[in-house]
């Protein structure tokens, strides 16, 4: 029994004498190769305490969703956002809550700063006038959290004819609905309505004959930088895309030598195109936001929305000449300003132009010469109507001034000598003797031949009950309308009117138009406007004289944008800028001093105050308005990229570069602009907490104009920053743009931005102790608001 146990543990001995020799060999072996081995051995004391593993790394810190800016944008294109937070990192998605349901990228500055783009297909539920959006942020890390709340506006729903034009045969209209980037094309004989492709946001229209005397459309778009040129004689209509600048308002067309001239108000320039290609052959600065321009006798008249004037550029090459604007002493002929022709300080918007070759003028609607401090206290200076302009003499012949409505789009029968004005104020088209209004004062006097009522289809929706309206001094029915351009044909014998308000157009038998006798014999509906009814009658109230005073909405923050100055307000009675309505929702109260603490009480108060209370506005009319003017946006900012965040560098208006990052890290340090301006919508008015605080930061208080004219309160409220780039002038009181030159007001500088920081003297924050290299920093990232 041993002698078996011995044999069976024998092979395990021997195995393990045999592994521990192998090992002994190849220690030994490893000695003699002289490579050091350290042999382990069992400690023969206590087990030594184990060492602590070592603790977690601490979690990221979750993303924090703070605000966004601007809170109200519109579905009508693709919009820049910017997003404001903590600890906000690469790689975060910005979510689109209900009805839209989506996710973009979100690009990340720095922990307290990203920007995202909305997309340009975001569509909403069919009748909706807006959607109250969600905002929250998704990631593949920390889960973040916080909201904002986001206003989209359903613009791209919402048909808004704005521009017309006529082909050069005379058989079809183009009409333009920016809103809907849509172009209808409509048949006059039949009324057959075709809507045709085009970019995105179609604004202005031209058509011409080419030299080899070929017909020709051509469609400049806001914001699409392209020109669609259609060729009219070809079997189908498909458009030839050439490349243009984006944020076109006005075009207009050179046929026989092949070139576009386009005004746009992003850089507020003007750009000769070759049509065969785009190719550029100049390009000329001029004063802010131009839109309407005419050609006459190798000159380009431009007018300018924000500052009354009519630039001259040569058509060759672009140099520009001396502008062309109301000075004092300017006769007004008619209207209510007449008799303070004297104290005329400037001019207002240019709303449209046309020239006339046999009489060697140029006509321009606007509300009529802008009327500065008087020793009467008179302060209202709108008096709509056609002025006189004589550009070899670069002078404001006259105006004549029709003292009520607000006179719009312009056509002329060079011919017959008729000019033919509409009013979208009042809803009617005057017919007028343009030999007259060039021939005399007192000509121009006996000009009017006909007022020509434009009425509004059957089953229109009216603002207030029938009976309100036609009495008393009132406006008509006809207000409904809404004219807003003309357009003739080749003989003469029609004039087609462009309804804004009812989506129509109606044809106007001219052939009697000298006697007085003009008739409207149909209308041709374009597009059903009548779906989205409150809204539209907001529309029709911001744009209409109900009072016949000359004073609508419109009449000073045109299509809710800026209007220049004015002088009024009663108390305290000095030269106003007229700011934008546009994104002014969030940031009551309104006026200075504020007197009124939301849209609908502003509304309330000048709807009556602007018609002299003939009538007050019902219930009904305040809630439609304050509804249209609460969805008014600011524009898309051009100054940011793809992917909505600033650009790396930015070339100011004045031809210098600043950069954006390095200019936000100034805004919120070194520049101490955030005491005044805080994120997100860059005033104090923001908030109900901080709303309304006048503060004196020694910026002018007036325009140094007969300031014994002027009541000088010091103190302004902070504006908003947001879109500050498409605003001038700036300051409450303008004087950063405007500036004084004997008894009137001139452009000081078109780049009022730059003034503001660097006009000595004044405490505007910190802006004096910056460099100049970080003054352009802070304007570049100051226009990417």
């Amino acid at each position: 029994m041993e002698d078996a146990r011995a044999r069976e543990a024998c092979p395990r001995v021997i195995g393990v004498t045999r592994h521990r020799g192998w090992i002994a060999a190849v220690l030994g072996a490893l000695v003699l190769l002289g490579i050091g081995v350290f042999v382990w051995m069992p400690p023969s004391g206590p087990a030594p305490t184990p060492t602590p593993a070592p603790s977690a790394a601490p979690a990221a810190p979750r993303p924090i969703l703070q605000a966004v800016g601007p809170k109200l944008t519109s579905n009508q294109t693709s919009q820049p956002l910017a997003l404001y937070g903590e600890n906000l990192v690469p790689g975060l998605r910005l979510v689109l809550g209900a009805p839209l349901s989506r996710e973009v990228p979100l690009t990340v500055v720095d922990a307290r700063h990203g920007y995202a783009r909305l997309p340009p297909d975001l569509k909403l539920p069919e009748g909706t006038f807006q959607a109250d959006v969600q905002l929250s942020l998704a990631a593949t890390g920390p889960r973040p959290t916080g909201t904002a709340r986001l206003t989209l506006v359903n613009d791209a729903a919402f048909p808004d004819l704005m521009a017309m034009a006529l082909s050069p045969d005379g058989r079809t209209l183009f009409v333009a609905s920016p809103p809907t980037d849509t172009v209808f094309a409509l048949d006059v004989e039949s009324g057959r309505v075709e809507a045709m492709a085009v970019g995105d946001g179609p604004s202005a229209l031209a058509t011409w004959k080419d030299a080899s005397g070929h017909p020709w459309l051509g469609v400049a778009h806001q914001y699409g930088a392209e020109l669609w040129l259609y060729a009219l004689d070809a079997p189908e209509r498909k458009a030839r895309v050439v490349p243009a600048p984006s944020g076109a308002w006005g075009l207009e067309v050179d046929g026989a030598k092949g070139v576009a001239f386009v005004a746009e108000h992003l850089r507020d320039t003007v750009h000769a195109l070759a049509l065969e290609d785009g190719r550029e052959k100049w390009s000329a600065a001029v004063d802010p936001n131009p839109r309407a321009m005419a050609r006459w006798n190798g000159l380009l008249a431009v007018g300018s929305l924000q500052t009354g004037q009519v630039v001259l550029l040569r058509q060759d090459d672009g140099r520009e000449l001396a502008p062309v604007v109301p000075k004092p002493g300017v006769p007004i002929v008619g209207g209510t300003t007449e008799a303070f022709s004297a104290q005329v300080m400037g001019g207002k918007a240019p709303r449209a132009l046309v020239a006339s070759d046999r009489l060697k003028r140029l006509f321009m609607s606007s509300l009529g010469p802008n009327v500065g401090p008087n020793a009467q206290r008179m302060e209202v200076s709108a008096n709509s109507g056609v002025a006189v302009l004589d550009l070899d003499r670069q002078e404001v012949v006259r105006h004549r001034g029709f003292g009520a409505g607000v006179t719009e789009g312009l056509a002329l029968d060079d011919r017959a000598g008729l000019l033919y004005a509409a009013d979208v104020g009042l809803g009617q088209v005057r017919v007028l003797d343009a030999k007259a209004l060039v021939k005399s004062d007192a000509a121009a006097r006996e000009a009017v031949l006909q007022t020509l009522p434009v009425l509004a289809p059957e089953g229109t929706p009216w603002i207030r009950p029938v009976e309100d309206l036609g009495t008393k001094g009132r406006a008509g029915l006809e207000l409904h309308s809404g004219p807003r351009s003309l357009a003739l044909s080749p003989d003469g014998r029609t004039l087609y009117v462009l309804n804004r308000f009812t989506g129509t157009v109606a044809v106007v038998d001219a052939s009697e138009a000298r006697a007085g006798k003009a008739r409207v014999t149909r209308q041709w509906p374009v597009v059903d406007v009548r779906s989205r009814e409150q809204r539209r009658l907001g529309q029709v109230l911001y744009f209409s004289d109900v009072g016949r005073t000359g004073m609508s909405c419109d009449a000073c923050h045109i299509e809710g944008h800026t209007g220049g100055v004015f002088f009024e307000k009663t108390r305290p009675m000095r030269i106003y800028r007229s700011t934008t309505a546009l994104g002014s929702r969030d940031t009551p109260p309104y006026f200075t001093p504020a007197s009124t603490r939301s849209i609908a009480e502003t509304v309330e108060t000048v709807g009556g105050r602007n018609r002299y209370h003939n009538p007050d506005p019902l219930p009904s009319e305040v809630e439609a308005l304050a509804l249209y003017t609460s969805l008014l946006p600011t524009a898309p900012n051009p100054y940011r990229g793809e992917d909505g965040a600033p650009l790396e560098t930015v070339t100011l208006p004045d031809g210098r570069a600043g950069h954006p990052v390095k200019g936000l890290a100034l805004f919120e340090g070194k520049a101490r602009c955030m005491a005044c301006h805080p994120t997100p919508l860059f005033t104090l008015d923001q908030d109900p907490s901080t709303r309304g605080q006048y503060q004196d930061v020694g910026t002018p208080i007036a325009l140094p104009l007969r300031l014994e004219q002027q009541q000088l309160v010091a103190g302004a409220a902070p504006p908003s920053l947001v879109g500050t780039w498409d605003v001038w002038p700036l300051l409450t009181s303008a004087t950063a743009g405007y500036t004084v030159q004997e008894d009137r007001l001139v452009v000081g500088s078109r780049f009022p931005l730059r003034t503001l920081l660097e006009t000595p003297g004044l405490t505007h924050g910190a802006a004096q102790e910056l460099t100049a290299e970080e003054r352009d920093d802070l304007l570049a990232y100051l226009l990417t608001l």
